[in-house]
């Protein structure tokens, strides 16, 4: 089996999904797994409701009745994810669970990409990817935390801001 850790999807009874995850934290706790199954995860957004002219912030939870769990594929650590209450089964054929990969761990947002950038607002920066491949600009704004940055462009003659990926730019020489 691989060495490497990776995230798998794990179906729950819906509405479960907590217990399911709080489940497994504490077996692995118990049975002294945490170098088989390092994290536990229930993806969740907060939502802003309006109900009777009043507003209020609601977690709710993107994917009901799925768990991601992120582990070394053993048959240990299959075995114990797999006969937690609640959980029905990994997300794949029913022999072999498929992990997620790179790409869409990414688009999920499950682990954050650390980016260095070697630019700062009011720095000269030339588009690398994207639409506006070779444009020219300078930083406006960066947002590390959703990795993102704003760059005016000069396009037919007006001063247009952009909003890119941090590794869609780089620093001009």
């Amino acid at each position: 089996m691989a060495d490497e850790s990776r995230w798998y999807v794990v179906h729950t009874y819906s509405g479960y999904e907590n217990k399911v995850a709080s489940n497994l934290e504490t077996t692995v706790q118990n049975r002294q797994l945490q170098d088989l199954i390092q994290e536990v995860r229930v993806p969740t957004e907060t939502v802003t409701e309006v109900k009777d002219n009043k507003r209020r912030d609601v977690e709710r939870k993107i994917f009901p009745g799925y768990v991601l769990v992120k582990m070394i594929l053993t048959d240990e650590s299959w075995y114990v994810v797999r006969n937690i209450r609640g959980c029905t089964g990994f997300v794949g054929p029913s022999s072999k669970p498929i992990p997620l990969s790179e790409e869409e761990v990414l688009r999920l947002g499950i682990e954050k990409r650390e980016i260095k950038v070697s630019y700062q607002v009011g720095d000269s920066v030339q588009i690398i990817d994207g639409p506006l491949d070779g444009f020219v600009g300078t930083v406006d704004e960066m947002d590390l935390e959703k990795n993102m940055v704003r760059v005016t462009v000069s396009m037919f003659g007006r001063e247009t801001p952009v909003e890119l990926e941090l590794d869609q730019v780089e620093p001009v020489e």
